[in-house]
């Protein structure tokens, strides 16, 4: 009897907690996402906030709220200038379409006869649809049904990048208010876990999500940079707008290409064909190419990662985790390789250790004696 008391203690107190841990993960789930993002934010521009606390003399409130507001400028500011050029777009959209709709579509234009193979069907096809408004507005129904939807998708994943993005901003204020105190529990909580290689652990956690971190923002920097600097180039309307359009889509794998790639459609439609060629070259060999190099070169940097694993961690985590799973994906694979390095260094001291203090052994005698 008194021996299944000493069991039942400890079985219902560890039962007890676990209940307790699952029930907070339910709880917290809905908004994991948001709070990864503003942990991200917060870790990444914490040396900007310590410079932000020390000119306010010490005043963590004020210093938070202050790096709040440079967040909602820094990332709010240019979602709201993308979802206005694009309403602004839309609306001309609806225009020519409408313009389109009464006068019925041009003439194709000469280059579409020159396309190889195809050219020649195409244009007949495209001059039966202008002399044929009942045909033409026959196709034009079938493609209603399918953009509706993809406008409607587009809203509602749009709506909830914005909550999201809101309810993440309103949390990193918080994190920077009690920044210090929660590292100070990840420390505790580290050296509990793993003794005194906790502070090793800590570095590397953030060492790696720095290179992650400045790994994306570079690399989407440099795209949105090339690809302004491209469409500036052909004469394109608007090419701040489109370069951080490319920016903001940079973060997405193979994002660029939305880009540039209908840019250099819309150049093809105007008649500009070698424009049309150059915008897809440059975006091609300079906006999407570069991805290749910053990215892996940047990760490498801060994380010691192979770059087949930091692949495998940003294509896997967006997979796994979403969007998050950019920083996310990464992050755990280059924890886990340095840990792994680790537990090898560790065992190899071990065996050297264990191997310079056994005792050499003693002559047996055997041999030949003088």
């Amino acid at each position: 009897m008194s021996d299944s008391r000493r069991w039942i203690g400890p079985v219902l107190g560890s039962s007890a907690l676990a209940l307790l841990v699952v029930a907070c993960a339910l709880v917290l789930w809905p908004f994991l996402s948001a709070i990864m993002w503003a942990a991200v934010i917060c870790f990444s521009t914490w040396p900007l906030y310590r410079h932000c606390e020390r000119a306010v003399g010490g005043y963590r409130a004020f210093a938070a709220a202050i790096m709040t507001i440079l967040v909602v400028i820094v990332v709010a500011a240019p979602l709201v200038l993308l979802v206005t050029a694009l309403a602004d777009d839309i609306r001309s959209l609806a225009e020519g379409l409408a313009h389109v709709l009464g006068e019925g579509p041009p003439a194709p234009p000469n280059w579409v006869r020159s396309l190889p193979a195809i050219g020649e069907s195409v244009a007949v096809y495209w001059e039966n649809l202008a002399h044929d408004a009942p045909a033409f507005i026959a196709e034009l129904k079938k493609l209603t049904g399918p953009l509706t939807d993809i406008a409607l998708a587009g809203g509602a994943a749009l709506g909830s990048v914005v909550l999201g993005l809101a309810l993440s901003i309103f949390i990193t204020f918080f994190l920077f208010l009690h920044g210090r105190r929660m590292t100070g529990f990840m420390r505790q909580i580290s050296e509990r876990v793993a003794g005194p290689r906790g502070k090793r652990l800590l570095a590397v956690i953030g060492l790696t999500v720095k290179g992650v971190v400045y790994g994306m923002i570079g690399t989407a920097l440099a795209q949105g940079v090339l690809a302004g600097i491209g469409f500036w180039i052909a004469g394109v309307p608007q090419p701040i707008l489109l370069g951080c359009l490319t920016f903001a889509l940079s973060f997405v794998p193979g994002g660029p290409p939305f880009v540039w790639a209908p840019v250099a459609l819309w150049l093809l439609f105007q008649g500009s064909m070698g424009w049309a060629i150059f915008i897809a070259l440059w975006g091609l060999l300079l906006v999407s190419a570069i991805d290749n190099f910053i990215r892996p070169y940047l990760l490498n940097q801060n994380s010691n990662l192979p770059v087949l694993l930091g692949l495998f961690g940003l294509v896997g985590g967006v997979l796994a985790f979403g969007l998050i799973g950019l920083f996310l994906g990464p992050t755990l694979l280059a924890v886990a390789y340095n840990l792994f390095l680790e537990w090898a260094a560790a065992e190899l001291d071990e065996r050297a250790q264990s191997a310079s203090h056994s005792p050499l052994p003693e002559d047996s005698g055997t041999g030949p004696r003088g």
